[in-house]
C-alpha cells in the first residue's frame, strides 16, 4: 500500500477520499474479491471472517465507515464508505439489467412497443374455486389471492375480485401499479402461468380445467370485451401501449426539464437583478459609512464636552444629596423611634384588648359550666338521697315482712304439731271441736303466708329497679367526673387498661440502641393487642378451703411466664393486674370505666363520689363569694 494510502486523513477529506476509493472499484480495484456468490472485503484483509455474502458484504462496509470505534482510522472509514457506495451501485444496476430483461418482449407471445395494455397494468386471473350457497355463488376474498401472488414473487397492490348478478364470477383483476416495476412484475406473473400451460391461450381451448388457475397480463381484447372483465377494465383504466407510456413519461419529463430550465433562467435573471442592486447597495452603504464616521467623529466630541459638564454638574449635585442625605437620615431614625413606640403602644393595647376579651368569654363559659355542673350535682344528689331513702323504707319493710313472714311460719309449724298432737289423743268431741280450731287457723296462717311471700317478691322487683337507679346514677356520676377532669382522691379510672407509660419505663431498659423508646413503644403496643385476644385466656379456677370458687392468674402460662423472664417482676405484676381487672368487669375482656378511690386503692362508693363532688361545688361557691 502506498504512502498515500497509510496516511490518516481529517473528517473534512472522508467524503472526498471515499469517491476516490469508490472510482478505484469501477476501474477494477478488488474485482475478483467481490464477483462472485463469496464475496471478501478488499480492505480487511486480516480479518477472521473472509467470506460474505453480498448483502452481508454490504452491511459489513455500511457499519465500518458508520461506527463509532475510535480504534478504526477515518483512512479505513473512508475506504469502507466508497465501498459501500460502489456496492449499493451495483446492486441497483443487477436490478435494472434484471428489469430490463423481464421488460423485453418474447417473439412466444408476439409482444412489441405498439401492442395495447391495460393501464395501469393489470392481470386476470380466471377459474378462482367457487361454490353455489343458496342461489349465489361465494368464494374467497380477494387478499387470499394477493397473498399467494406474493409470496410467488408477483407483489400485486391489490386484488378485485368480479361479481354479478349470480354471485362471485370465479375471476378477479389483479393491479400492479402503474410503474415499470409494476410492468415487471406482470409480465412475469403472465409468463409464470404461461410455462404451466395456464395462460390465456390455454384458458380459451382447455375443454376440462379442474381446479387449476389461469393468469394473463390483461390487453386490448380483455379491455374492448363486454363481459365482467372488460366492464371493470374500462370503469378503473385506460388502453395504452408501450411506445405510449414511454412517450408520456418522455413528454412529462421533457415539461419537467423545460420547466426547471425556465425556472434556473428565471433565477439567473433574478441573481443578475441582485447582483446589481447589491452593487448599488454597496456604493450606497459605503457613502453611509464615511457619513457615519463623519457623524461618529462629531458625536464623540459633542459627548465629551456633554460628559465634562455632567461630571461638574454631577459633583455639585453629589454633594447637595450628601447634606441632604443627612438630614433625611437624622429625621428617618427620629420617626422610626416614634412609629417603633406608638407600634409598641398599639400592640400592647391590643393585646390587653384582646387578654381582656378572651377572659371574659372564658369566665362566661366557666360560670356557665359551672352552673351546668353544680345543676347536675345537686340533682344528682337529690336523686341518690331519695334514691338510697326509697330504698332505706323499702328495706325496713322488707325486713318486717321477713319478720312476719318467719313468725308465720312459726306458727303454722306450731299449729300442724298441735294439730298431730291433738289427732293422736283420739276421737274425743271435745279433741275434735280443738282440731277443727286448730285447721282453721292454720288455714288463716297460709293464706297470710301467701300475700306476704307475694308482698316480699313485689318488694324484691323494686329493690331490682332502686339497683337500677343507682347503678344510672353512678353511670352519670362518672360521666361528670371525667367531663371535668379532678385531680383528687375521687376519680375515674379505666379499668383494664395497660399503664403504657409504667409499662414503656420498665420494658425501655432492656432494648439497645438510640430506637429503645420506639421499641418499647411497638412492645408496648404489642402487649396491649393481646390484652384484649379473646383467644388467650390466662386463668384458672380453684376452690378455697370454705368450697368457694375463685379465678386467679395461671401461672404456668407460657406468655406471661415469658414476659416476667425477659423483662422482670414490675412488667408481669403490671399486666397481671390489668388482666384481673378486666376480667372482673361486667364485660368481660373489655376495657370500661369505674369510681374510683386512688387514696384507698380500691372501688369508690356511690356516697363517697356525691360527697366528693358536693365538697368541690361547696369549694367552687366559696371561690365565686371571694
Amino acid at each position: 500500500m502506498s504512502s498515500e494510502e497509510e496516511t490518516d486523513i481529517s473528517e473534512s477529506e472522508m467524503e472526498e477520499c471515499a469517491d476516490k476509493w469508490y472510482q478505484k472499484l469501477k476501474e477494477g480495484y478488488g474485482r475478483e474479491k467481490i464477483s462472485g456468490e463469496v464475496n471478501q472485503c478488499p480492505f480487511c484483509p486480516g480479518q477472521k471472517k473472509q467470506a460474505y455474502s453480498f448483502n452481508d458484504l454490504v452491511q459489513h462496509s455500511s457499519g465500518v465507515s458508520k461506527g463509532g470505534s475510535q480504534r478504526r482510522k477515518l483512512n479505513d472509514k473512508a475506504k469502507h464508505l466508497g465501498l459501500t457506495n460502489y456496492l449499493k451501485n451495483k446492486d441497483s444496476l443487477q436490478v435494472s439489467d434484471e428489469m430490463e430483461t423481464e421488460l423485453q418482449p418474447t417473439n412466444d407471445h408476439g409482444n412489441d412497443v405498439d401492442e395495447k395494455y391495460a393501464f395501469p397494468w393489470m392481470g386476470i386471473v380466471a377459474n378462482l374455486p367457487v361454490q353455489l350457497n343458496g342461489r349465489r355463488y361465494v368464494g374467497k376474498s380477494g387478499s387470499w389471492l394477493r397473498n399467494d401472488l406474493t409470496k410467488k414473487g408477483f407483489n400485486p397492490l391489490r386484488v378485485h375480485p368480479l361479481w354479478n348478478y349470480r354471485g362471485h364470477s370465479g375471476k378477479a383483476v389483479v393491479e400492479f401499479g402503474n410503474d415499470w416495476k409494476g410492468f415487471a412484475n406482470a409480465i412475469k406473473f403472465q409468463n409464470s402461468y404461461e410455462s404451466q400451460h395456464q395462460g390465456k391461450k390455454d384458458y380459451l381451448v382447455s375443454q376440462y380445467k379442474g381446479d387449476k388457475l389461469y393468469g394473463w397480463v390483461a390487453k386490448a381484447d380483455d379491455y374492448n370485451s363486454s363481459d365482467i372483465i372488460g366492464d371493470y377494465l374500462r370503469k378503473n383504466g385506460d388502453l395504452k401501449s408501450i411506445s405510449e407510456v414511454e412517450a408520456e413519461e418522455k413528454r412529462k419529463a421533457d415539461s419537467l426539464v423545460s420547466s426547471l430550465a425556465n425556472t434556473i433562467e428565471a433565477k439567473r435573471q433574478s441573481l443578475k437583478e441582485i447582483e446589481s442592486k447589491c452593487n448599488e447597495t454597496s456604493m450606497c452603504l459605503s457613502n453611509v459609512m464615511n457619513q457615519r464616521d463623519a457623524m461618529i467623529k462629531k458625536y464623540n466630541e459633542d459627548f465629551q464636552r456633554m460628559e465634562k459638564n455632567a461630571r461638574d454638574q454631577l459633583e455639585k449635585m453629589l454633594k447637595n444629596q450628601e447634606t441632604s442625605k443627612l438630614y433625611i437620615e437624622a429625621r428617618r431614625k427620629e420617626l422610626e423611634l416614634r412609629e417603633k413606640e406608638l407600634m409598641e403602644r398599639e400592640a400592647f393595647n391590643d393585646n390587653q384588648r384582646q387578654d381582656l376579651h378572651l377572659l371574659k368569654q372564658m369566665n362566661e363559659r366557666a360560670a356557665e359550666e359551672q352552673k351546668r355542673y353544680d345543676e347536675s350535682v345537686l340533682t344528682l344528689a337529690e336523686e341518690q338521697k331519695k334514691a338510697k331513702e326509697t330504698l332505706r323504707q323499702k328495706n325496713m319493710e322488707f325486713q318486717k315482712k321477713l319478720d312476719l313472714k318467719q313468725a308465720l311460719e312459726l306458727e303454722i309449724e306450731r299449729l300442724t304439731g298441735a294439730k298431730n298432737v291433738t289427732e293422736q289423743m283420739g276421737d274425743d268431741q271435745e279433741v275434735r271441736k280443738k282440731l277443727d280450731e286448730i285447721e282453721e287457723s292454720l288455714i288463716e296462717k297460709k293464706e297470710e303466708l301467701e300475700d306476704l311471700e307475694a308482698l316480699n317478691q313485689a318488694l324484691v322487683v323494686k329493690e331490682q329497679q332502686a339497683n337500677v337507679e343507682l347503678t344510672d346514677a353512678r353511670k352519670e356520676l362518672i360521666d361528670l367526673i371525667k367531663k371535668h377532669s379532678f385531680r383528687a382522691s375521687i376519680g375515674v379510672k379505666r379499668m383494664g387498661e395497660l399503664d403504657s407509660t409504667r409499662f414503656r419505663e420498665i420494658t425501655k431498659s432492656k432494648f439497645l440502641g438510640t430506637d429503645a423508646n420506639l421499641k418499647a413503644t411497638q412492645f408496648c403496643s404489642m402487649w396491649e393487642h393481646h390484652l384484649v385476644d379473646p383467644n388467650w385466656h390466662p386463668f384458672k379456677d380453684v376452690t378455697r378451703e370454705n368450697g368457694s370458687k375463685e379465678t386467679i392468674i395461671d401461672d404456668n402460662d407460657e406468655r406471661l411466664n415469658r414476659l416476667k423472664h425477659e423483662f422482670g417482676q414490675a412488667a408481669y405484676d403490671l399486666v397481671t393486674a390489668t388482666l384481673m381487672e378486666m376480667n372482673e368487669g361486667p364485660s368481660g375482656r373489655c376495657i370500661t370505666t369505674e369510681l374510683w378511690n386512688y387514696k384507698l386503692g380500691r372501688k369508690a362508693t356511690l356516697n363517697e363520689g356525691i360527697t366528693f363532688a358536693l365538697q368541690k361545688l361547696k369549694t367552687s361557691k366559696g371561690k365565686k363569694q371571694h
